[in-house]
């Protein structure tokens, strides 16, 4: 199930917009580096957990400033089109 509970601006979308984007790219590195490669792995691990920490503060913030409906085993999602912020349960 689905629902809308809010909106952002357009500049606030492009922030967790971002963030989304880099996290995605974080991850799909993570898949073909290896531990061997010490330098760029530790790298790797840091950046990943610096961008999910911005990630999360991005939601929580949000969602303090708008009061934004929440629900037990439901997370939000944002639709990068319509900027709209869904409630989804799961």
């Amino acid at each position: 199930m689905r629902k809308v509970v809010g909106k952002v601006t357009e500049e606030e979308k492009c922030e967790i917009q971002q963030l989304f984007e880099r996290q995605n790219g974080l991850n799909e590195l993570a898949k073909i580096v290896s531990a061997d490669n010490d330098a760029l792995y530790e790298k790797l691990v840091k950046d990943l957990g610096e961008t999910g920490a911005k990630f999360q503060d991005w939601w929580n913030r949000m969602a303090e400033y708008y009061q934004w409906e929440s629900g037990e085993g439901a997370h939000w999602e944002i639709d990068f089109v319509t900027n709209d912020i869904n409630l989804v349960y799961e």
